[in-house]
């Protein structure tokens, strides 16, 4: 699973579904924290649409982890302040680039529940959208 998929999985889901993966790892391998969770402030990059220009938006508050499993690097940086799961997450994010991680099917159901609850929310904001077509083919009788 490529990074930028196992990241946006995780960070949707809840800590303690997170934190039973994480328990797993930390029990069979030997877990060094580099840098502990740590709440930081990271830039927001926009890209303003008319030009195409980059620019700053302002400020969010994120968590920064790095832990080591047998001399692999694991990083996870989450918008929030839960410390716990950023740690979590970037004990999994070792694992993923030893080789090791053993619950992808875990992953894989907790993906398609979110994706089947943001049908249902997309579908329910579906249902309250205003159609102007028909505004056009209205002429004004003179």
């Amino acid at each position: 699973m490529d990074k930028k998929r196992l990241f946006k999985i995780l960070a949707k889901a809840d800590a303690e579904d997170i934190s039973a993966m994480a328990e797993k790892i930390k029990n069979r391998y030997s877990i060094v924290i580099i840098k502990e969770p740590n709440k930081t402030l990271a830039m927001i990059k926009m890209r303003e649409p008319v030009k195409e220009s980059l620019f700053y938006i302002g400020e969010v508050l994120v968590c920064e982890a790095i832990v080591e499993l047998d001399n692999v690097k694991g990083i996870a940086v989450t918008m929030g302040d839960d410390l716990n799961k950023t740690l979590d997450m970037a004990i999994i994010d070792a694992a993923c680039n030893k080789g090791v991680f053993e619950d992808e099917a875990n992953l894989l159901k907790i993906e398609m529940t979110q994706i089947e609850l943001e049908q249902k929310e997309n579908a329910m904001h579906l249902k309250t959208m205003v159609s102007f077509s028909s505004m056009d083919q209205e002429v004004p009788k003179e």
